[in-house]
């Protein structure tokens, strides 16, 4: 099953996104079991912090917030950061979902971050914007 790394502000939107939109849909195909969704702790902390921003509690309750959170908590699978990756993205925090990825031996990193995108590939990871990583899934589940 393809593994994939959602890095937090892809989590965190497809939360508040409409549905039927790229990234409701990215969430709804993951809760279907197209693919699994491995983070790491970093990622897990980064998500919560995301959330106590006011665009995000200015769209949802805080139960939806913590509905959310325990929906991805208990169905992602959560990896140590086993690999180090220092000076590859252009900010010190995107290391950290570089190294998830690559200790999690994801098969794709989806994010918004266009300079994270901007790398294609970081040691056999595929680095993809959201809408792209749906334009693959829509192909295996077309193929499949």
């Amino acid at each position: 099953m393809m593994q994939v790394v959602l890095d937090a502000n892809t989590l965190a939107s497809g939360a508040v996104a409409p549905s039927g939109g790229t990234l409701a849909t990215i969430i709804d195909l993951w809760q279907h079991g197209v693919f699994t969704v491995t983070l790491s702790p970093h990622i897990l902390r980064e998500l919560e912090r995301t959330f106590s921003d006011p665009y995000f509690l200015n769209r949802l309750p805080a139960e939806e917030i913590a509905l959310y959170l325990a929906m991805v908590q208990s169905t992602v699978t959560v990896v140590p950061i086993t690999e180090e990756v220092h000076n590859v993205a252009t900010h010190p925090e995107d290391d950290f979902i570089l190294a998830t990825a690559v200790s999690a031996k994801a098969d794709y990193l989806v994010t918004g971050d266009t300079k994270l995108q901007h790398l294609g590939t970081y040691q056999k990871v595929t680095i993809l914007s959201p809408r792209r990583f749906l334009e693959i899934l829509k192909q295996e589940i077309s193929e499949g």
